[in-house]
């Protein structure tokens, strides 16, 4: 297997479990710290509780931002000299960057969680939407579409909170966004795994 076929292979497998441990973490943080609200806290309030509930909190999301990384080197090598497609790429690289600072620092290290935090969640849907006219121009009209879908979701959540305030803090938003983004990752990796295995055969 050549180079860009390993690169192409630990991509893809990236995009596939970087949500499955983003999430599991989060979930086992929540469960280990009873006084978790969904309406009343945001995530990142759990980074910061004394004990395993900050450790497992901080370290997956550290975690996810790494591989989010590795996943985003197969968006580039997918794009090759698309212009638009390595656009889309870069900026999930900065969302990347994002979601590793965002368990870098700490909610107490202000302002630095804040930036990290509303980089990741705009960087996210921003870079789906650019990669999703990628597909389209690649006349990749399925997979445009679901990318489209799945940016809108990721956006509609926030705008919601923004406007109407439907939620008193914003762990739901972070979570429904999250989720929409998680599924494009999956979604992703596994077309990436596909496509290592049609260049094998």
């Amino acid at each position: 297997m050549d180079q860009d076929r390993v690169w192409l292979k630990l991509s893809g497998t990236a995009g596939i479990i970087t949500p499955i441990i983003a999430f599991t973490c989060i979930l086992l943080s929540i469960d280990s710290y009873p006084l978790f609200s969904w309406t009343d806290n945001a995530l990142s309030d759990l980074g910061v509780v004394d004990g395993i509930t900050s450790t497992l909190f901080n370290c997956g999301l550290m975690a996810s931002g790494v591989l989010a990384l590795v996943f985003t080197t197969g968006l580039f090598e997918l794009s090759r000299e698309k212009i638009v497609g390595r656009i889309g790429a870069w900026l999930f690289a900065l969302a990347s960057l994002a979601l590793l600072a965002i368990g870098i620092f700490l909610e107490s290290a202000k302002p630095m969680h804040y930036y990290a935090s509303v980089a990741f969640f705009a960087l996210s849907p921003i870079a789906m939407l650019v990669i999703a006219a990628a597909f389209f121009n690649a006349q990749k009209v399925k997979m445009g579409l679901f990318t489209l879908i799945t940016a809108i979701i990721a956006v509609v959540p926030w705008t919601m909170q923004f406007s109407i305030r439907y939620v008193p803090n914003v762990a739901i938003p972070e979570t429904i966004s999250a989720l929409s983004a998680s599924a494009w990752f999956i979604v992703l990796g596994v077309s990436i795994l596909s496509k290592v295995a049609q260049r094998q055969s």
